[in-house]
This record gives C-alpha cells, sequence and structure tokens, in this order.
C-alpha cells in the first residue's frame, strides 16, 4: 500500500484494463445518438481501477492507458472528450482548446496532478494536441468509472445507459446519455428520433 495515496505498482494487467473500457465506450456509443463535436464526460478513479479506495491509490500508469483508450475511441466517434478532474480542484475538466471554442466553454488556469486532479486528467492535459481546463460543461454522455460523480456535468435530461461491461479493473462503471426536456403534457406528441 502507498503511503502517501501514489500507486508505486506496475500493472500487468493494463491491456485487460484497456480492452473492458473500449468495450464500455462502445458499448455506451452504440446505446446514443452522438453527433459529431458533441461531448462525452469521463470521470475516472485509478485507485478504484487498481482495487484501491478514491483517491488512496494514484496510478499515473493506468491514468495514461485509460486516456488512451478513451481519446482514441472519442476521436474516432468524432467526437471531444472531456476528463473530469477530482474534488480537489472541483470537478474542473480537461478538454481540448477546440471544443473549448466551440462550445463557449470557461475557461480556469490549473494544471492537474496526481493528488489534485487525479492520474486520468494529468494524463488528459500531458497528452491533448491543446489542453485546457474548464469550470463546467453540459456533456451529451458520461461514463463514470469509479464513482467519480459525473452527473454536475450532464446536459438535463440524464438517462441511464445499461452496459454489460459493468467494472473496468476494480471500478464500479456507470454510464449515461442526455436527451431534450420533454414539455407539453400528457397532449403533447414527442419526436423519439431527435437527438440532443
Amino acid at each position: 500500500m502507498s503511503i502517501n495515496g501514489i500507486s508505486p505498482d506496475q500493472y500487468e494487467h493494463l491491456e485487460e484494463i484497456e480492452e473492458q473500457l473500449d468495450t464500455v465506450l462502445r458499448e455506451l456509443f452504440a446505446a446514443t445518438r452522438l453527433e459529431q463535436g458533441d461531448i462525452l464526460v469521463v470521470g475516472c478513479s485509478t485507485s478504484e481501477v487498481a482495487g484501491g479506495r478514491i483517491g488512496t491509490y494514484s496510478s499515473q500508469e493506468i491514468g495514461e492507458a485509460m486516456y488512451r483508450v478513451a481519446y482514441r475511441c472519442c476521436e474516432e466517434m468524432g467526437i471531444y472528450l472531456a476528463c473530469q478532474c477530482c474534488e480537489h480542484l472541483n470537478r474542473s475538466l480537461i478538454v481540448e482548446k477546440t471544443c473549448m471554442r466551440e462550445h463557449r466553454l470557461t475557461r480556469v488556469n490549473v494544471i492537474p496532478q496526481l493528488k489534485a486532479g487525479g492520474a486520468f486528467a494529468q494524463a488528459a492535459y500531458r497528452n491533448m494536441r491543446e489542453p485546457v481546463a474548464v469550470e463546467a460543461l453540459l456533456a451529451q454522455a458520461g461514463v463514470d468509472i469509479g464513482d467519480t460523480l459525473i452527473g454536475m456535468h450532464l446536459a438535463p435530461v440524464a438517462v441511464p445507459v445499461r452496459t454489460g461491461q459493468k467494472t473496468v479493473g476494480q471500478a464500479h462503471v456507470v454510464c449515461a446519455r442526455s436527451r431534450a426536456k420533454y414539455v407539453g403534457g400528457g397532449r403533447a406528441v414527442y419526436d423519439e428520433s431527435q437527438t440532443f
């Protein structure tokens, strides 16, 4: 176990973790109607993935591996990835500067670290083309890996998406998509094919 909350371990099952995340994302994308330019928010506790309690065993190695998979899958779909920081950074997000501009997001000044932001957000900041931190956003879909509470970043109305893959490593996974609010009551007719 780690004294400072940072994992010293080398993980031999990174490929399995990457495959699990890839499966979750592909199942989520198949169940949603995301369009080019939409945003997927991902919250990830590498401590939970490694089998620890959130915030107690951060793994840079796991963060890098999971970021690579998430970014690749989002790029294939033509959507933006938003990586949620931990509570120490008020759950701000790391996104590409083009995402910030296109969605008119409010930029904040912070560089995520292992124990202040988290390994996943740190990996995003190190590897995105032009990373920036933003205060908040309203994503069209999200993945919560390790109970990191991404709900504050989902556009209303959030709808759970059940995936066959329920864990990544040891972490519990919850997925959601958003839909437009229904208005008008019982006499209204709704367009169920409408995307967000």
